[in-house]
């Protein structure tokens, strides 16, 4: 039995597994570790390679056991279950870890600062507030409908529903349930002003970075898309093309081919669903502005709007932007508005 040069972290919140072999595959570590004690245990342990699934305080460990000197790989936890042996336990899973971090074909995470993990807790608290402040407007026109109080869709309609409730004078809404639909109202006020702070952290952070402000120049990224960009993928060099990175989001249709039969559905559900739903709103923007003022500059945009249904066209429009996004990092490069051929 030799000296580790493999180990398989399967981390948690409190006790930790670790699966440990040495150059001929030997078992050499095979234990259970408390969270206070781990850091000391792997500074006892020469350098080596750790494997550790993608997933919650991930990217914390791999910075504290790199800085130990031990190289440390991140891998999606859907890749590690191909790897998994009978029943599923934590000595198993990290067995299972310690397994796929060797195999040349295995695909890794970067690790993510602690700027970008910060960059990216504004956009993951934001997220969550629209989606609060969509609950709150969804049930102020439900409330309101029972009393026969309907307003047109969208921002202006609840803002006009926000008047009434406000209106002590309005017959409409019996004083009973006003107080009740003024708490619902006030917090719906109040997360606006939150998602308003969060905006200007977001565009302070964005005027800041070079790279963020070249992203921004593309039709259909604004500050929150290229921050989000930045922040989620750090090493453009890391995908080898714009296909492969449009992959990756998960704007790409899922395949189920068979026999030299090719069969393509709707776009997968696996890769970056924070991107991918980003990437689509801005090619939808895109093309509510076209529809509006013409495709004259774009005209694989208008053949395609020809040809597609909008949203079809959007999700294809929002592969074209990520490639695009691509190589304008990798080549250091800025966007170029496409020039029309003009016809002999």
């Amino acid at each position: 039995m030799g000296e580790v040069i493999t180990i398989g972290l399967d981390i948690a919140k409190a006790v930790f597994q670790v699966h440990g072999v040495d150059v001929d595959g030997a078992v050499v570590i095979r234990k259970r570790i408390g969270r206070a004690k781990l850091l000391d245990f792997f500074a006892d342990l020469p350098p080596c390679l750790v494997g550790i699934e993608a997933c919650p305080s991930a990217h914390h460990w791999g910075r504290e056991l790199a800085g130990l000197g031990h190289t440390v790989k991140l891998m999606p936890p859907s890749y590690v279950k191909a790897y998994l042996k009978r029943s599923k336990n934590d000595a198993n899973d990290a067995a299972a870890i310690c397994e796929a971090v060797t195999r040349p074909s295995m695909r890794f995470v970067p690790i993510k600062t602690k700027q970008q993990q910060t960059a990216l807790m504004l956009h993951r608290t934001r997220q969550l507030l629209v989606r609060h402040r969509t609950m709150l407007s969804n049930a102020l026109r439900g409330h309101l409908a029972e009393l026969g109080v309907v307003s047109a869709r969208g921002s202006n309609g609840t803002a006009e529903l926000l008047r009434i409730i406000a209106d002590s004078a309005d017959n409409r809404v019996p004083s009973s349930a006003r107080g009740i639909l003024d708490v619902l109202a006030q917090r719906y006020i109040s997360i606006g002003a939150e998602i308003g702070s969060i905006d200007k952290n977001i565009l302070a952070w964005h005027r800041s970075c070079e790279a963020s402000r070249r992203l921004a120049e593309i039709p259909g990224i604004g500050p929150i898309v290229a921050t989000a960009l930045v922040t989620e993928i750090g090493d453009w060099k890391a995908f080898s093309s714009g296909r492969n990175l449009a992959a990756w989001i998960g704007l790409v249709p899922k395949q189920h081919t068979t026999g030299g039969k090719d069969r393509l559905g709707s776009i997968t559900k696996q890769g970056n669903r924070y991107l991918r739903w980003l990437l689509v709103v801005g090619a939808t923007a895109v093309i509510r502005y076209a529809q509006k003022h013409g495709t004259k500059n774009r005209p694989w945009l208008a053949r395609l709007m020809e040809r597609r249904p909008t949203k079809v066209a959007a999700v294809a429009l929002a592969n074209k932007i990520a490639r695009m996004a691509w190589a304008i990092m990798v080549r250091d490069d800025r966007y170029k508005e496409p020039k029309l051929l003009v016809a002999a």
